[in-house]
């Protein structure tokens, strides 16, 4: 039974969490501090951290980047009522899997959940290969043609479902679901301008622009 971790210092909300995902047969654990928070997630005992970003002693963007500092790479989701596109951005660009504004709906949270323990769950695989592209998605690295290539957490995942599904139109609502995990406003470049980082990192001629479709990894 997967166990989760809750980070808030909202007795109401972190007491609604709990109440929830114990219905729905997680094993769960409360703490309203960042610093217990690190404690925990570098643990190993939870499967995913559902984490505020308001706390009382280190933020949640504190606690996210000492949890991927120290190399854990347990699922993060991250609450906040600071629902502004670059609050967003920071989160998952420092490494959060996925980002819930408050007020949220119960229901969409779980289903958040289940899709991120879902995905650790089924990586069989130890490393993703395209071409002379290789991924290992355990140690979260990166080569090409042999040579290392630094990906950031959202570059790393937007390669992983590039390199999933070559060969494929993904469009970018396609990888604005999967990637971040995260309702954008359809108007948003923010898929289009990592696109762009990708093509500086694994080679201009690897992604193949479809206008008005999507985009191919050849």
């Amino acid at each position: 039974m997967p166990s989760i971790l809750i980070v808030d210092d909202e007795t109401r909300i972190s007491s609604f969490i709990e109440k929830g995902l114990r219905a729905a047969g997680y094993n769960t654990r409360v703490t309203a501090s960042g610093v217990e928070a690190v404690e925990y997630g570098l643990s190993g005992e939870f499967d995913l951290v559902v984490l505020d970003v308001n706390l009382p002693d280190i933020d949640g963007f504190a606690v996210l980047e000492q949890l991927r500092g120290s190399g854990s790479d347990v699922p993060v989701i991250m609450l906040t009522a600071r629902v502004e596109l670059q609050d967003t951005v920071a989160g998952l660009e420092g490494g959060a899997d996925d980002y819930l504004g408050k007020p949220f709906r119960f229901d969409e949270l779980l289903a958040r959940i289940r899709l991120r323990i879902r995905r650790e769950s089924a990586v069989s695989t130890p490393e993703l290969r395209h071409r002379d592209i290789v991924l290992d998605i355990r140690q979260r690295t990166a080569t090409v043609g042999g040579e290392t290539v630094i990906l950031s957490a959202r570059e790393f995942t937007l390669a992983e479902e590039l390199i999933r599904h070559a060969g494929h139109v993904l469009s970018r609502e396609q990888l604005l679901s999967r990637v971040w995990g995260y309702d954008f406003d359809p108007g948003s470049n923010v898929a289009d301008v990592y696109i762009g980082y990708l093509r500086q990192k694994l080679g201009s001629d690897r992604i193949e622009t479809l206008r008005g479709v999507g985009y191919r990894l050849i």
